[in-house]
C-alpha cells in the first residue's frame, strides 16, 4: 500500500540535499520536489567511480534512502516482478539441471578436458560437503516451529498455538522421514479433535515486500514439513561449526572481513542474484551424502501453488523453506573452497548465505565455476577490485564505512521518526555534522517530551541518540535510569482461545505462558495479574514515555 510524502517529510530531504550539496543530492532534489519517484528509486551509486569515501558517502546517503521504502508512491507493478522473477528462476534451474546431468552422472555422454576438469571440482566439493556433515543423526531430527506462516496458516494465525489448532499440512514423501511426528503432543491434540493431517502437492507462492520496485517471492510450506525442515536446519548450521563457520555471529564476521578487504585488496567480495532460488535439484543430489539427500529430499516440496496451479520444481527449495539458508552456505562454501583450491592451497572462503568471500586471487575462476554450476553473479554487488567492498550490510571505501541509511516506511508516527534520526547518525558516524540540520528538521516533528527521551545507541530507538552530556536519565539507587518511548501494550491471544489439548501441546514445546495468575482462598477463582496468552509477531497497539535501567 502507497501513501503520500508529506511536506514534513519532504522538507526533511530538502534539507539533507542541501547539506549534502553534491550533484547527485541536487538531482534527488528536483526528484523529490516534483515527485518522480520511479527515476529516485532507480538512481544508483557504483562506488568505483569515487576516489574519497567521504565524496561516496555523500552521494550514498541521498540515494539511497529511499529505494528499500515499502509504501512509496512509484508506479511500478511489484507483485508481476515477483512472479517474472519465480518463472526465470525456475527457467534457469532447467537448464542448469540438464546441464549438470550430462556432468555431474556421465554415462554414454563424451566429455572434453575442460570437463573433466570441472568435474574434479565437484567431487573435491562434494567431499568437503560429506566430511562437513557425516552420518545424518536421525535420532537429533526433532521438530521445530518458526514464526512465519504455513500452507494452511495464514495473516496473524501463525503463532504455534495457532498452528497446533489448525488442520496439518504434508507433502506425501515427508511422511517416509518424519513417521515420529504421530507421537508429538502436537500430534495427540490433533488427534483429540479428529484432525488429521492433510495431504498437499508442495508449498504456495506469496510475495513480501523488498523494495518500492519490486516483491520478493518465498514459498509457504506445508506445516509438518517446515516443522521438520527447521530441524535440519539447525543440524547443518551445526555442522558448518565444522568449517569455521558460525552461523550466529556469521554478519559481524563478513563486515569486518569486508573492511579489512577494502584497505589490502586481498578478498573479494561476491553476491549471487535469485541464489536460492536457483539452487537445482541435480546439484544438491550430487554433493550431498546420500542419507542427507534422501531425508532433505523428502522433506522438501516437489511442487509450488504458483498463479493458480501447481508447478513442478526444478529448484530444490526456496526461501520459506526451514533448511534453505544453512544449505546454500554449506553449497557455496564447498563450491568456492574447492574451485579455490586449484589455484591456492588452503584458501580462506568465509560464506554467510549467499554472500561470499574468497581471495581477489581466484576471483575469476570462482565467478566462472558458479555460473556453470548455474548461478548468476551480481555486478552491482559484487567487488573484486578497487577500494570497495560490501558483505552483509557492511559497505567500506578504504576502511572507511560509507553504508547509507535505508528507509522501510515512510515516517508517520513518532517511533518512525526516531528511528530515522538515529539511522542518519548512525550511518553518518564522525561525518554527523554534515547531516546536523537535516537530524534537528527530524527532532523538530517531535513533541518536546519525546525529544528530550536522549540516550546511548544501546538502547535502540527506545531514545534518540546523542552525546552522553544530553542524556535524560535520573539515579537511583546509583542506577541511572534513562528515559524512553517505548512500546506501551501489545496485541495478546488469549490461552482461552485455544483446546486445552493444545495449550498442553504449546508448553510441552516449552512456550512460555507468557503471563501469571493466583489462587484466591477457597481455590475456586483466578485473579489475573496481567493476560495470560501469546503474543503474535508486529503486535505493538502503542507506545508511552517510561525509564529504563542503563547503568
Amino acid at each position: 500500500m502507497t501513501k503520500t510524502v508529506s511536506a514534513d517529510f519532504a522538507d526533511i530531504l530538502f534539507t539533507l540535499c542541501e547539506e549534502v550539496a553534491t550533484p547527485r543530492a541536487q538531482t534527488v532534489f528536483m526528484m523529490v520536489k516534483y515527485a518522480e519517484w520511479d527515476q529516485l528509486v532507480s538512481l544508483r551509486v557504483d562506488p568505483q567511480h569515487y576516489n574519497s569515501a567521504s565524496e561516496l558517502w555523500k552521494d550514498t546517503i541521498v540515494t539511497e534512502l529511499l529505494r528499500k521504502c515499502e509504501d512509496l508512491p512509484t508506479s511500478f507493478d511489484r507483485e508481476a516482478v515477483a512472479m517474472d522473477n519465480f518463472r526465470i528462476a525456475e527457467s534457469q534451474c532447467f537448464r542448469s539441471n540438464r546441464r549438470l546431468e550430462r556432468l555431474l552422472f556421465p554415462c554414454e555422454y563424451t566429455h572434453t578436458a575442460a570437463d573433466a576438469l570441472a568435474r574434479s571440482v565437484f567431487e573435491r566439493a562434494k567431499r568437503i560437503v560429506g566430511e562437513c556433515l557425516g552420518p545424518f543423526p536421525y535420532s537429533l531430527l526433532d521438530g521445530k516451529f518458526g514464526p512465519g506462516a504455513t500452507f494452511g496458516d495464514k495473516g496473524g494465525r501463525s503463532t504455534v498455538p495457532d498452528k497446533m489448532s489448525s488442520e496439518p499440512t504434508m507433502t506425501p514423501s515427508s511422511w517416509t522421514s518424519i513417521s515420529s511426528w504421530s507421537s508429538t503432543a502436537w500430534a495427540r491434540a490433533c488427534a483429540v479433535e479428529g484432525r488429521s493431517p492433510k495431504s498437499v502437492r508442495g508449498n504456495r507462492f506469496v510475495t513480501v515486500p523488498k523494495d518500492c520496485t519490486k516483491f520478493r517471492g518465498i514459498a509457504v510450506e506445508p506445516s509438518i514439513n517446515v516443522f521438520y525442515q527447521l530441524a535440519v536446519g539447525k543440524l547443518i548450521r551445526s555442522r558448518l561449526r565444522r568449517l569455521g563457520i558460525n552461523l550466529s555471529e556469521g554478519q559481524d564476521i563478513h563486515r569486518r572481513l569486508a573492511c579489512e578487504a577494502s584497505t589490502e585488496g586481498h578478498l573479494c567480495t561476491l553476491d549471487l542474484s535469485n541464489a536460492s532460488d536457483t539452487i537445482c535439484r541435480n546439484l544438491v543430489e550430487f554433493l550431498l551424502p546420500p542419507d542427507w539427500y534422501t531425508v532433505v529430499g523428502d522433506l522438501r516440496s516437489p511442487a509450488t501453488l504458483f498463479d493458480g496451479h501447481f508447478v513442478h520444481l526444478e529448484k530444490f527449495s526456496s526461501m520459506g523453506n526451514g533448511f534453505t539458508f544453512e544449505l546454500e552456505t554449506l553449497i557455496f562454501y564447498s563450491l568456492v573452497t574447492a574451485c579455490c583450491e586449484l589455484r591456492v592451497e588452503d584458501p580462506f572462503v568465509s560464506v554467510f548465505g549467499d554472500d561470499i568471500i574468497c581471495p581477489t586471487e581466484c576471483s575469476k575462476d570462482v565467478i566462472a565455476f558458479l555460473k556453470l554450476s548455474g548461478f548468476e553473479i551480481n555486478p552491482r554487488k559484487s567487488f573484486t577490485d578497487g577500494l570497495f567492498r560490501e558483505s552483509c550490510g557492511g559497505d567500506f571505501f578504504d576502511g572507511v564505512p560509507v553504508r547509507g541509511h535505508y528507509l522501510k516506511e515512510l515516517p508517520c508516527e513518532p517511533a518512525d521518526l526516531i528511528s530515522l534520526a538515529n539511522g542518519l547518525r548512525r550511518s553518518a558516524g564522525d561525518r554527523f555534522p554534515w547531516i546536523y540540520r537535516a537530524w534537528r528538521r527530524i527532532l523538530d516533528r517531535l513533541p518536546v517530551l519525546i525529544r528530550r527521551c536522549r540516550g546511548p545507541e544501546a538502547l535502540g530507538d527506545l531514545v534518540i541518540h546523542d552525546d552522553e552530556l544530553r542524556w535524560n536519565y535520573r539515579r537511583r539507587s546509583s542506577i541511572r535510569y534513562i528515559r524512553v518511548w517505548r512500546p506501551a501494550s501489545s496485541r495478546v491471544v488469549s490461552w482461552l482461545h485455544f483446546k486445552p489439548d493444545v495449550v498442553l501441546a504449546a508448553a510441552l514445546y516449552g512456550l512460555a505462558s507468557g503471563d501469571s495468575f493466583r489462587i484466591l482462598p477457597g481455590g475456586t477463582q483466578r485473579t489475573h495479574l496481567r493476560r495470560l496468552g501469546v503474543t503474535p509477531r508486529d503486535s505493538v497497539l502503542g507506545y508511552k514515555l517510561g525509564w529504563v535501567p542503563y547503568s
